[in-house]
C-alpha cells in the first residue's frame, strides 16, 4: 500500500507548493510511483509541472464535488513515474459547496481508497487555510509534512495547525502522524535563519528534517518554465537540497535506496536554450 502525505500550513508563502513539486519529483526519480493532487485553487502546483491552468478541462474538483472517477482525472507530467490530478479555479467555491454534503470531511479519503495501492506516494498540496479542503487532506492522509519559513513569524500559527491536526486525529483520522517539519528559505548568511533553525528544533525536536531548503533564485525561476528544479537546474543548491530531503524522507520510511539523480533528463532543461516533540505532536518513528 502506498502512503498519502499532506503538505500543509495555513500560513501562505512558506514553500508548500515548491516542496510538493520538487519533493515529489525526486521521489519519482528514485524509482517511486508518485501521484500529486493539487488542492489549492491557485493551481501553482499544476502550473509548476507545465500544465496551463486555463486549459485544464477536468480537475480534482469534479472528483470531490461531482463524484467523478479520480482515475479519469490523472495527467502525466514531464517527470517519469510522476502524475498529477490538477487544480482549477472551480476549487475556489469548493469550501461552500462541501458544507452541505454528507461526509464532507471524508470526500477526498473516499475517492483515494482505490488509488493507494497503485502508488508508493500520494502527495496532497493543501491551500493556505484550515478550511474544508485542508481538513479533507488531513482526513485522507497517513502523515503531514509541514514547511516552515525561516523568519521570526515561523512558529506563528503552528500551534493552531497542530491543534487542527489533533482535532482531525481525535475525530476523523486517528492514525494521522507528522512525517516531519521542513525549514524553507534558509539563508546561511544571516543570523536570523540560524536562530529560527535553532528555535524550531528546540520546540519540535525530532519532527524537524535535518535537511533545510535554502533561499534560491533557481527555485524561484523554475515554475516560470513549468519545470521542477531537477529538470531546470539539477546542479543548483535548491536541487541538491530537495534531493537530500527526498532521500531523508525515504530513509524515514525505511526505503534506503539512494535518490537516482542521474535519471534526470537534462535535455528538457531551458538552460540549453536560455529531542522532544511538543505536547500533542506524534512524530512517525524512524
Amino acid at each position: 500500500m502506498g502512503q498519502i502525505i499532506a503538505c500543509a500550513n495555513q500560513k501562505g508563502g512558506v514553500g508548500k507548493t515548491t516542496t510538493v513539486v520538487n519533493l515529489s519529483t525526486y521521489l519519482a526519480l528514485a524509482g517511486d510511483a508518485v501521484l500529486v493532487i493539487d488542492l489549492d485553487p491557485q493551481g501553482n502546483t499544476t502550473s509548476g509541472f507545465g500544465l496551463e491552468r486555463g486549459e485544464v478541462q477536468h480537475s480534482v474538483y469534479e472528483a470531490i464535488i461531482e463524484d467523478a472517477d479520480v482515475s479519469d482525472l490523472i495527467v502525466a507530467t514531464n517527470v517519469p513515474g510522476l502524475s498529477i490530478v490538477p487544480s482549477s479555479i472551480s476549487l475556489a467555491g469548493a469550501e461552500v459547496e462541501l458544507a452541505p454534503l454528507p461526509q464532507r470531511e471524508r470526500r477526498l479519503a473516499r475517492i483515494l481508497t482505490n488509488l493507494v495501492a497503485e502508488y508508493d506516494y500520494i502527495l496532497l498540496d493543501c491551500p493556505p487555510s484550515l478550511g474544508l479542503l485542508t481538513v479533507n487532506a488531513l482526513t485522507a492522509a497517513d502523515a503531514v509534512v509541514i514547511p516552515i519559513q525561516c523568519e521570526y513569524y515561523a512558529l506563528e500559527g503552528l500551534s493552531q495547525l497542530i491543534a487542527t491536526i489533533n482535532l482531525v486525529r481525535n475525530h476523523l483520522n486517528p492514525d494521522l502522524a507528522i512525517k516531519g517539519v521542513v525549514l524553507t528559505m534558509y539563508d546561511p548568511r544571516t543570523n536570523l535563519s540560524a536562530e529560527v533553525d535553532a528555535e524550531v528544533r528546540k520546540h519540535l525536536g525530532p519532527a524537524v528534517f535535518e535537511t533545510v531548503i535554502p533561499r534560491s533564485v533557481r527555485l524561484s525561476e523554475a515554475p516560470s518554465y513549468g519545470l521542477p528544479i531537477a529538470l531546470y537546474r539539477p546542479d543548483s543548491k535548491g536541487a541538491e537540497a530537495y534531493a537530500a530531503l527526498a532521500a531523508e524522507l525515504r530513509e524515514r520510511d525505511g526505503r534506503r535506496t539512494p535518490v537516482a539523480r542521474d535519471a534526470v533528463d537534462e535535455s528538457v532543461s531551458p538552460a540549453e536554450t536560455s529531542p522532544e516533540s511538543p505536547a500533542g505532536v506524534r512524530v512517525e518513528a524512524t
